[in-house]
């Protein structure tokens, strides 16, 4: 396995790779895809703390798509609260939509297919969920648990899908080109290089079965093309494996290796192994603290009993996991403000420049932008010095007044000054 560090850094540039065909929004979301009774639903309720949406044991129990709205885990935010004390908290959320399970053949139509696909095209950004546990009581739409023929089932339909799409973007850029240059329907019509190219590469991928998202030898002309096509596969996509209590608590199973060989194959992306079993156990103990630490400590003492050592052995929630996962492939960070009324984090897209964040709190502040005042979290974490104020961090000369090409960073703590004058009534 390579470091974690560099694990980390290869994610984040598949990321980015895959926002580049995205819409450029602080409000974006999540969708679970995948087959039904895999653990859609149940998750969602997870992610979002509460039960949202009806979880039952029934292929099509998710028919309208269900959205919840996931508070980010934050250690800087929860240690901003805990210094000021406001009286208003207003963390970051992940919005995450719960979208019905797609079966073979939807792109046609099959199941409840197009009306599925329509709200994938929706969210920006893709869960794909799959089922590696094996239960009498949870049916499985194939009859048997197999995740590999389940992901080649999904990645089939989200590429027929965009297969569709593509021919469609073909017809309409020939249409386009006929009548600007006002040729008849029977003669060969001139198309771009640019076109031709990005359309070819897309293609080439979605008949291999792989994400367009997934590929690096975009120009950054194709990308402003492809980004206007609407193709599902340009979403970021993470695949979550739902295993038995048991596989999590052992971090082993059997189809690990063979899914991680299947992304692989098929351009690679993030793999994060759950257990629904799992956190639905420890959720349902959350109000009595005591029993949630032995429950946990009685789950690592199984997984040392099957071998593992060390930080290995130690059993956790991957509900926080799956919520920073899902903000860090659709691109979005936070920057506070904190005082004594309120500490909240806002929501913007990597990249973003200070004026347009200003403009994230009130179109004024983007407006009439003069500076923003900006303090490092660690270095306000470092000097603070037990004060809810930044007197002791503009004593050290670390408070900073930036202008308006100033690319706001994960953590900025910030105070936008800003001027709007209403004109004058005559």
């Amino acid at each position: 396995m390579p470091p974690k560090g560099k694990k980390k850094d290869a994610d984040e540039m598949g990321f980015m790779r895959a926002a580049r065909f995205g819409r450029v929004k602080n409000t974006l979301s999540m969708g679970f895809v995948g087959l039904p009774n895999v653990g859609k639903s149940s998750l969602t309720n997870l992610l979002a703390g509460a039960n949202h949406a009806e979880a039952a044991n029934y292929p099509f129990c998710t028919i309208d798509p269900n959205v919840v709205q996931c508070i980010v885990p934050d250690q800087k935010f929860r240690y901003l609260v805990e210094v000021f004390k406001p009286t208003s908290v207003v963390p970051a959320v992940l919005k995450v939509t719960d979208i019905a399970g797609l079966i073979r053949g939807a792109s046609e139509g099959a199941g409840l297919g197009n009306a599925f696909l329509s709200h994938i095209a929706a969210v920006d950004g893709i869960f794909h969920l799959i089922r590696a546990f094996e239960s009498e009581e949870v049916i499985h739409v194939d009859d048997s648990v197999d995740p590999i023929r389940d992901l080649e089932t999904i990645q089939g339909e989200l590429c027929a899908k965009d297969r569709d799409i593509l021919q469609g973007v073909m017809d309409r850029e020939r249409d386009r080109v006929r009548k600007e240059k006002g040729l008849s329907r029977v003669a060969e019509v001139p198309l771009s290089e640019t076109f031709v190219e990005a359309y070819e590469k897309c293609k080439k991928l979605i008949d291999a079965n792989t994400p367009v998202q997934t590929h690096e030898d975009f120009s950054a002309a194709e990308v402003e093309l492809i980004r206007d096509w609407g193709l599902i596969t340009t979403k970021p996509q993470i695949y979550v494996v739902n295993l038995s209590q048991k596989n999590f608590i052992r971090k082993g199973s059997k189809w690990l290796p063979k899914i991680a060989e299947w992304v692989k194959d098929h351009g690679g992306g993030q793999i994060i192994p759950v257990s629904c079993d799992f956190e639905e156990a420890l959720t349902g103990l959350k109000d009595d603290p005591a029993a949630q630490k032995a429950f946990l400590d009685d789950c690592s003492e199984q997984a040392k009993a099957a071998g593992l050592k060390g930080p290995q052995a130690e059993v956790k929630s991957m509900i926080p996991r799956l919520i920073r996962a899902g903000r860090s492939a659709l691109c979005l960070q936070s920057f506070y403000t904190a005082g004594p009324k309120e500490v909240r984090a806002w929501t913007i897209m990597k990249g973003t420049l200070a004026p347009q964040a200003a403009g994230v709190i009130h179109t004024d502040f983007e407006r009439g932008f003069i500076k923003a005042e900006v303090c490092n979290f660690d270095d306000f974490k470092e000097l603070h010095g037990g004060q809810a104020s930044m007197a002791k961090v503009k004593e050290a000369g670390k408070y900073r007044q930036e202008g308006k090409q100033y690319v706001m960073q994960e953590g900025d703590i910030v105070v936008f000054m800003h001027n709007v004058t209403t004109a004058k009534k005559k």
